[in-house]
Formats: C-alpha cells, structure tokens, sequence
C-alpha cells in the first residue's frame, strides 16, 4: 500500500549546549515532521525550547523522539532497561518537551523512540510494550512512529494509539525489512543519487532495494532523513523537490 502524500520528517535538536549536530533552522524549512531530541541521547532545554519555537513558527509538527539515557554513547548503545523504568522514563521525555511546544503555541504531535530503541522494539515485545505504557501515561492518544512490521507498531495499535510506519531513505536494508545495523558496511547510504530515488521508490511503490538486492516492500507513511549525515540540508530539499516532481504531496500525517 502507497500514499498519495507522504511526510518527511528528520532527527533534529541534536545538540547539547555550545555543541550542535544538526542545521535545524534550515531543515525545518524543508521536513514537515521534527523529531525533537528530548535530553536522554542529545538535545537538552534550552535547545529543546529553539526548535520548539523554529517548528511552531514555521508549521512544522513537533515530535517526542525519545531514548535510552545515554549521552555519551548517543543512545545507540542498547540498554537492558527495567521495563517500569523505561516507561517512566518515556513519559519523562514526552512531558518536558511538552512544556517547550506549548510554550511555543504548538503541542507534541507523536513519538518516535531513537536509536538503539528504535531497533529494540523491533523484535522485543517487553521494551515495545514499556515504550507504548510511556505514551499511554503521558496521556492523550498520541502516534507513534515506527518500523513497519514491527512489535512496537503492533503493541501501540491493540492499545489504541495510531501507528505511523516509516522508511528511511539513507539507511540500508536487510532482505526481511530490518535496517541493517549501523556497525555494518554500507548501512548508510551516501549516495545522493541513491537516496533520491529510493525516497521516490518508497513513496509511489513501496518499495526499497535491500543491501543484497532484492526488492522489499515498505508501507511507510512518513520518510526519515537524517540530519547528522554531511550534506544533510541540501540532500533534503533534493529529495523533496524529487518527490514533488513525481506528483507526491509532501504534508505532515499528524
């Protein structure tokens, strides 16, 4: 199943005090969804509040994208996390970047978690059920982004939340769908050319060229861009304008 409209979101707010990892002003000129770092793998309140007040000033939706605690290693250090105090801890991030988007005259939209997270919940039901339980407790009935097929996706619909699954243009994929880890060869795709035209394949067909490939499929509704990767800005506004030439309305899903 495709969309006729697809939403681009990327990782921003990346930094932590004089240090900054991501060009948020000029991406929220381009994404429509910002997945704002809540303090747990980067971002911290002063930055929280900035790309709260750049997102609402510029229409952009404001999403939770929470984490392991894990500074140092930029949350992509999986973490045996007991299950009630990840929960607390999701809900932990959600409300402070609450405060920020509100404050800004905007609200958080979703949650997306990050990282090691990101792939945990994947394939384990207790760490996918103790992030939906955070969501749940911060209240409302907030989306949730994930990777199709997922346990995270599948726990966060029988709860009733909506589920947002997602693609990622610049990130390899193994033949059952799963990202290919980071460690790995080639699990970023650098190539501008490539993300390009695998950000078009994901929004008209569904499908994307794993790293050994063969064709996956990959019902996404919103597209992930990285805002770390060299180049990020105007790779961004390449991939927009490409998807826009190919008749696909770039919009928010929240």
């Amino acid at each position: 199943m495709t969309w006729a409209s697809i939403d681009l979101n990327a990782d921003l707010g990346e930094g932590f005090g004089r240090w900054r990892l991501t060009d948020d002003e000029q991406l929220l000129s381009v994404v429509t969804s910002a997945n704002v770092a809540c303090g747990f793998h980067a971002g911290d309140a002063a930055t929280m509040r900035r790309v709260c007040d750049l997102a609402a000033e510029r229409g952009v939706r404001i999403g939770a994208q929470v984490s392991y605690r894990d500074l140092a290693g930029f949350g992509r250090r999986s973490m045996d996390v007991p299950p009630d105090e990840l929960t607390a801890e999701i809900t932990y991030q959600i409300g402070a970047l609450e405060v920020f988007a509100r404050a800004a005259g905007a609200a958080v939209s979703y949650v997306k978690p990050h990282g090691a997270l990101y792939n945990r919940v994947v394939h384990d039901e207790e760490q996918a059920t103790a992030v939906v339980d955070g969501v749940l407790l911060a209240g409302g009935s907030l989306p949730v982004l994930g990777l199709p097929g997922s346990r995270l996706l599948d726990i966060a619909d029988k709860a009733g939340l909506p589920v947002v699954p997602e693609a990622f243009a610049d990130r390899a994929y193994t033949a059952e769908g799963t990202l290919v880890p980071r460690g790995q060869d080639g699990a970023v795709v650098t190539d501008p050319v490539a993300v390009v035209e695998r950000s078009v394949s994901v929004a008209r067909f569904g499908v994307v060229t794993s790293h050994c490939g063969q064709p996956v499929g990959v019902r996404a509704r919103s597209l992930c861009l990285h805002g770390d990767t060299p180049g990020a800005v105007g790779l961004a506004r390449r991939v927009r304008s490409r998807l826009e030439d190919a008749g696909v309305r770039v919009e928010a899903f929240a």
